[in-house]
């Protein structure tokens, strides 16, 4: 049996895995490893890694470029984020390999864009719309520069998105990403999130508190947080934790006289999933409509309720097992309805996410694609 080899150009370091574009990358690589496919993996990164371990016992190689920082690329007509990743080693180095290539987001494009790879049968897993995505920054966002800089960035991906047609085939993350490529090019399927979780968590009963938890370095997700807090100020007989590894100032600042209102920082994945362990509703908002958020998850599958807005995920497998808010009131009712309520939704949840989220089972249907034989 002829070895299935893959190029993939990840736009940021894949390890360790520790937000939420990056968590698919990693688990995407690790599933395509475990079906048997030999992996060359490219990584544009802010500084060379020491040690990579963790990569080397999933890939077959990996190589590393380092991002530009060169400001003056903020005035190129392309997108800042597409210029910053156009090492010209990363062309040398695919080109001494033969085989597909699976770009991680726009970002990684630029050599697509100059028409230098035009010999290798080309895929893209799709992260974002961009230009919707960096709109949705740019609103989120209160620091004026930032918010110009984000418009900026989206008016550019607005032209650059026709990169998109130069593809064999674009993998969606969302239903609705999908219908929207497919719409202007008619060369996008959808796949599912890959999330590293692999059995659901046997949960039943009460939980002892709310919990939302997310990276508050995101304009969006500490938007959201505000919103809850809002939330639970109205609600002073059951606690909400903000779990982050990040912005502490800030929720502290914003939950002062409030005592069913904390924040705790997380030390790593196992102590998260100890939060959610004794968590009975769990929360995840999102103002902008992008891709899947893996916050959503984690927390189907190691933890109880979850009260979800309508920007978080529009698989309805999915979003059958979650309650669904768009408003403060709503939020507030379905809150002080769950609360209440004990959880049995346990085997529901293993029949869809074991089996329609396994990460083994989604690398095999991306596989299949890629090798059009499949994987024997």
């Amino acid at each position: 049996m002829q070895k299935k080899r893959l190029h993939i150009i990840s736009f940021d370091n894949p390890f360790p895995p520790n937000y939420g574009g990056i968590v698919e990358v990693f688990y995407k690589i690790k599933a395509l490893h475990t079906i048997g496919v030999e992996i060359y993996l490219h990584s544009f990164v802010d500084s060379i890694p020491l040690e990579y371990d963790a990569l080397k016992r999933i890939t077959h190689q990996v190589f590393f470029y380092r991002k530009s920082k060169n400001p003056l690329l903020f005035f190129s007509k392309l997108p800042f984020s597409v210029r910053t990743r156009d090492s010209k080693k990363l062309i040398e180095n695919i080109s001494s390999i033969d085989a597909p290539i699976l770009f991680e987001g726009h970002k990684t494009t630029y050599w697509v864009y100059k028409n230098r790879l035009r010999n290798f049968d080309s895929y893209i897993r799709l992260h974002n719309i961009e230009n919707l995505y960096f709109d949705g920054l740019a609103s989120s966002e209160n620091n004026w520069f930032k918010k110009l800089l984000y418009s900026v960035e989206a008016r550019k991906y607005e032209t650059y998105n026709a990169v998109l047609a130069n593809f064999n085939k674009v993998f969606a993350l969302s239903k609705f990403e999908n219908d929207v490529i497919n719409k202007q090019f008619k060369n996008s399927v959808y796949i599912p999130v890959f999330h590293g979780n692999e059995n659901v968590v046997q949960l039943e009963g009460f939980g002892k508190y709310a919990l939302y938890h997310g990276d508050l370095r995101a304009s969006d997700n500490r938007k959201s947080v505000e919103f809850l807090i809002d939330i639970f100020k109205e609600i002073k007989d059951f606690n909400l934790i903000i779990a982050s590894s990040s912005g502490e100032q800030f929720v502290t600042s914003k939950i002062k006289n409030n005592s069913n209102i904390s924040f705790v920082k997380i030390q790593n994945f196992a102590h998260l999933k100890e939060l959610f362990s004794d968590a009975h509703i769990n929360f995840a908002v999102s103002f902008q409509k992008s891709g899947t958020k893996l916050k959503l998850l984690n927390a189907l599958f190691n933890s109880r309720f979850s009260i979800i807005n309508e920007n978080i995920i529009d698989d309805e497998k999915i979003t059958s097992l979650c309650e669904i808010a768009i408003s403060k009131e709503e939020f507030i009712s379905k809150i002080k309805e769950l609360k209440t309520k004990e959880f049995k939704g346990c085997n529901q949840r293993k029949e869809i996410l074991e089996t329609y989220m396994s990460d083994v089972e989604n690398a095999r249907k991306l596989a299949k694609i890629i090798f059009s034989n499949g994987l024997e």
